[in-house]
């Protein structure tokens, strides 16, 4: 499916949930959030719907998402039948991990091929700090578990804070030393009702390569990051920068929000409804959103503020 202005858009992030078990400070407020009501959901049947309908359109890449799908309580059958739809041959998910210990193998039975895994540190106060009451070695657990399951790519995902994490630039990226997995890390972006973090918190990707001068490019392609890697690593360091340096030219997705909003671009208040529509219905949504999708959306910055309307948790990581 090809928009306006030549971008191949065959990825879907689709979300399953709002809630999260953690509280992440850039990405949901402290009380949580109030919980929908089922009639305000998508329902798992309406939801494998939309992901026919878009593979009817070509769309071939479905990455589930939440809040945090691992609270969702049918989460395996909806990614078992998500793997089974036609046209769909890459069925991924973001994660924060910290229930994969004990999921990680059913999952990947049921179809998962590969998961990212989003910590911003390695410190067990700091994650206990910015997750408001997340354990650390729930995280890690997890994150040996998806290894150990045999995902075909385990990918762990950092918010970059400019004086909260940065100091652990050298850290992160040792993992790829340690484990074979590619460690990424992405520029804060400034969503609505964040107003947490200060100037300092907003620093570029480019930070990542002053700090460590050993890294050289990778022979990879990773989407809309960057990769480099260090002499003797195991897997990459990717670089994403949605604001230094955004990457709308390539932008090859739409958002499926759990309540059955469609998202032409993550940061325009822009939603179609999808919610109680047949198949053909819902594709020719899709095929909507995919005309509405602007050619970049407006700069990004500590001042100037992402339109998306909503917060992170509840349009989908």
């Amino acid at each position: 499916m090809i928009d306006r202005y030549g971008r191949d858009i065959y990825y879907l992030r689709l979300s399953v949930t709002e809630l999260c078990n953690l509280r992440c400070r850039y990405c949901m407020p402290a009380e949580g959030v109030c919980k929908l009501r089922h009639d305000e959901m998508l329902t798992e049947d309406e939801i494998i719907r939309a992901v026919r309908a878009a593979a009817s359109l070509g769309m071939y890449k479905v990455r589930i998402t939440g809040g945090e799908p691992l609270v969702k309580p049918n989460i395996l059958s909806i990614c078992r039948r998500v793997a089974e739809v036609d046209g769909v041959t890459e069925t991924v998910m973001t994660t924060n991990a910290t229930r994969l210990a004990a999921l990680a193998r059913p999952l990947r039975e049921a179809g998962i091929g590969r998961v990212n895994i989003s910590l911003d540190t390695l410190n067990a106060e700091k994650y206990a700090f910015m997750t408001r009451g997340g354990t650390l070695a729930d995280a890690t657990n997890g994150i040996e578990a998806a290894l150990e399951a045999g995902f075909e790519k385990v990918k762990i995902n950092a918010v970059l804070i400019g004086g909260f994490n940065d100091d652990e630039i050298p850290a992160l990226s040792a993992l790829t030393l340690r484990w074979p997995v590619d460690m990424r890390f992405i520029e804060l972006m400034p969503m609505p009702g964040d107003t947490l973090f200060g100037e300092q918190a907003y620093i570029p990707v480019s930070r990542v390569l002053e700090i460590l001068p050993e890294a050289v490019p990778a022979a990879v392609h990773d989407g809309v990051a960057r990769m480099y890697r260090l002499p003797g690593g195991l897997g990459n360091i990717g670089l994403i920068s949605p604001l230094s340096n955004h990457f709308c030219g390539n932008c090859n997705r739409l958002r499926l929000t759990a309540d059955g909003h469609l998202k032409p671009c993550l940061h325009s208040r822009e939603e179609i409804c999808i919610r109680g529509m047949n198949e053909e219905q819902m594709a020719e949504a899709i095929r909507q959103a995919a005309f509405l999708k602007p050619q970049q959306h407006d700069p990004l910055s500590r001042s100037a503020r992402s339109h998306a309307a909503r917060p992170m948790n509840q349009i989908g990581g």
